[in-house]
């Protein structure tokens, strides 16, 4: 499955001023739909399926990508909480979504339900504006711990 088969795939050829990151694994940027301030996807840059399909040096550096990310996100956003979460339900390609909850969200959207406000609180813009100090902060953290 690729091109216009799987959406995550088509990102790999999309708007690289959206990207925090991209390795010869992975990728991180804002993503149309989600693209909620502080919120921000991981995803794998070749087609694979779920978690199981991840060749071992992508399975391998999965982890520090993902904690580098969050790390940067809550960071920047100061948010209490920064979700990581894997679904691969709607989109099989395997992907993570990288999600800042800031305190003001009320206990009943909070955990899984966040995704909830996805709708009421896309801004492209605002979560663009978050993009240079997040790049900065996952580029201080990744070299710091490489």
């Amino acid at each position: 499955m690729t091109g216009t088969d799987c959406l995550m795939c088509d990102l790999e050829h999309g708007d690289g001023d959206a990207t925090v990151f991209r390795d010869e694994h992975w990728a991180a940027q804002i993503v149309a739909g989600y693209d909620v301030p502080g919120w921000f996807i991981l995803r794998a840059r070749r087609h694979a399926e779920r978690i199981t399909g991840l060749a071992p040096a992508e399975l391998a550096s999965f982890g520090q990508r993902a904690q580098d990310l969050v790390a940067a996100v809550t960071e920047v956003t100061a948010a209490p909480a920064t979700y990581l979460m894997v679904f691969g339900e709607n989109y099989p390609h395997f992907h993570a979504l990288i999600a800042a909850r800031g305190a003001d969200v009320p206990a009943e959207l909070r955990g899984g339900n966040i995704l909830a406000l996805r709708e009421g609180h896309r801004d492209y813009a605002a979560a663009a504006a978050l993009l240079p100090e997040v790049r900065a902060a996952y580029e201080q953290r990744s070299r710091a711990v490489a």
